[in-house]
């Protein structure tokens, strides 16, 4: 079963989501402390599950809804699989593959996402 957290403030002006078998667990609101300049202070948490089978077409889907801008990502997992999506990119690895974990965090920083926020778990 995948589950992840999409920050909602995150998905680009028009972006849409659907055409998955997506379940929304819990819903969030939050003050974070690692907001960029580009990102708002506030932001909503929601917390998705899904069956792993739909974890590829999840990854492309939300590669087309993450806002470009703002050091936006998302992260979710399988039971033997890490995606971490960016806007237009999607890097899937093992979980456990320290290696390819530390490959999308020197992306995520190239893109903006500050340090605190490169807390996903291989």
């Amino acid at each position: 079963m995948i589950e992840g957290v999409l920050v909602a403030e995150s998905l680009r002006d028009g972006g849409v989501l659907d055409g998955l078998p997506l379940r929304l667990t819990r819903v969030t609101r939050s003050r974070t402390g690692s907001a960029t300049a580009a990102q708002p202070t506030h932001w909503t948490l929601l917390y998705v599950a899904a069956p792993d089978d739909c974890a590829e077409a999840l990854a492309a889907a939300l590669a087309g809804c993450l806002a470009p801008e703002g050091g936006w990502y998302c992260d979710f997992g399988t039971g033997t699989e890490k995606f971490v999506v960016f806007a237009d990119r999607v890097f899937r690895y093992a979980r456990g593959d320290r290696a390819a974990g530390d490959r999308a965090r020197e992306y995520a920083r190239s893109v903006g996402v500050p340090g605190p926020q490169l807390d996903w778990a291989d």
